[in-house]
């Protein structure tokens, strides 16, 4: 009689097991929200972490990178008012309506909230959770473990709400920071619910010291009305010992656009899983990402475009720069649903390695369902130009100023596909400040 083997549990998948009967009691919600989310742990508790053996987690083996479950994080007021005005640095010159969420936690007194335009409504999570209101489901993330695990802890984050027509002239920036101190785990959920018709730049920064060991699970869930406009743009730039994963789940409506920016710079270990469902007819979503890599960080950037609707139009760009002993990963499949006939989608990945020891692993894919498409993928990797260079030196350049003309130009075709252009300078300057720290 055969006998199902079943893995050992790690010690993180033991803590937390013992996390979350702690802490369940004491997570906000009501009835509804409490069943979501034990329904949503029992799913992580019978997969538990998710490791090489499964596709989606083929080169980010979280068995192995998260050793423990650390506890859930309690904000210290005092910590949290020091680290305010700081907080959010990159973009600290522009005109940006900063809204905090300090350890896992919303700080509607530290944000900005005076002079709301209106139609736009902002509150905590943690305030519509206690309504017992579901802004807690993922639907598109499937069985994803960490998603699930994201679902049974949430405890806070934000709920925007943009009415129908409203366009939002000054962006909304989302300042998620650490403020360190003990290990710690902050797990938080928010939500953007754009009208039909409207507008909106959203801007996110993830930020933690260097030396703190944290970690951060945090999902938002986007919902782009018909004929509304979506500007999104992330920084990871957690703490060179942190943890952090993140999953969005984008949807949008017909005539709809979604563009998205993500740059990756910090942490120790970094999975940014993306979702997006192109729902109505004629919607365009943009997604470009770029990751800078060195020492041996670890960087994951997963992504799902799936065509639900006809005539939608999508673009994927994905570029790395590896230095180090760091490893980059891009992971993106394009699905092409039967219904969605002159699906227009293109997928590229490029990444470029700066040292022998430096890492990309770049999986492209397609699944078509329909036969009047136009689609298209691929990918690169590689190192500088040997004859680029020497045609800069040549030219009275140093060596490594040639190197940081010819990385700026490769990155370029990322951030240039930023529509805002303060926002491009200010993640130009990013680069710049991550090449004069190259050794």
């Amino acid at each position: 009689m055969n006998a199902e083997i079943r893995p050992v549990k790690t010690a993180a998948e033991v803590g937390f097991v013992d996390l979350f009967a702690a802490a369940r009691e004491s997570l906000p919600g009501g009835h509804k929200v409490g069943a979501v989310r034990r329904d949503a742990f029992d799913r992580f508790a019978a997969q538990g972490l998710p490791h090489s053996r499964i596709e989606n987690w083929k080169y980010t083996d979280l068995r192995r990178l998260l050793r423990d479950a650390k506890p859930l994080a309690s904000r210290s007021d005092a910590a949290a008012g020091s680290v305010a005005h700081e907080a959010g640095a990159v973009f600290g010159g522009l005109d940006l309506r900063r809204l905090l969420i300090v350890d896992g936690a919303f700080a509607p007194e530290l944000s900005d909230l005076a002079g709301l335009e209106p139609g736009v409504v902002v509150r905590a999570t943690a305030e519509a959770l206690a309504a017992d209101e579901m802004v807690l489901p993922l639907d598109m993330t499937g069985s994803d473990p960490v998603a699930a695990l994201n679902t049974a802890f949430a405890a806070d984050g934000v709920v925007i709400t943009v009415a129908p027509g409203v366009v939002v002239e000054r962006p909304i920036h989302l300042v998620f920071v650490t403020t360190g101190g003990a290990p710690a785990a902050m797990f938080t959920r928010s939500r953007l619910d754009l009208g039909s018709g409207a507008a909106l730049t959203l801007v996110e920064t993830h930020e933690g010291p260097d030396q703190s060991d944290y970690q951060v699970n945090v999902a938002l869930q986007v919902d782009v009305g018909d004929r509304a406009r979506l500007d999104h743009v992330t920084i990871t730039g957690e703490g060179a010992a942190a943890l952090h994963i993140s999953t969005l789940e984008a949807s949008t409506g017909a005539g709809a656009s979604y563009r998205n920016f993500g740059f990756t710079i910090g942490g120790a270990v970094v999975r940014n899983q993306l979702f997006v469902k192109l729902a109505g007819e004629g919607a365009v979503a943009n997604v470009h990402q770029g990751s800078l890599l060195a020492g041996r960080q670890h960087a994951d950037t997963t992504l799902v475009v799936d065509h639900v609707a006809a005539a939608s139009q999508s673009r994927e760009v994905f570029k790395a720069v590896v230095d180090d002993e760091a490893r980059a990963v891009f992971q993106g499949r394009i699905t092409v649903q039967p219904g969605a006939q002159q699906t227009d989608a293109r997928m590229m990945a490029r990444a470029l390695l700066l040292s022998d020891e430096a890492v990309a692993n770049c999986k492209p894919e397609l699944e078509i369902f329909a036969d009047d498409v136009q689609c298209g993928h691929g990918t690169t990797t590689g190192a500088l130009d040997d004859q680029l260079k020497f045609f800069l030196m040549a030219r009275g350049i140093p060596e490594k100023e040639a190197e940081a003309l010819l990385i700026q130009a490769f990155v370029g075709e990322v951030i240039d596909a930023v529509a805002r252009d303060d926002l491009r300078e200010a993640l130009t300057q990013v680069l710049l400040n991550w090449l004069e720290g190259r050794d």
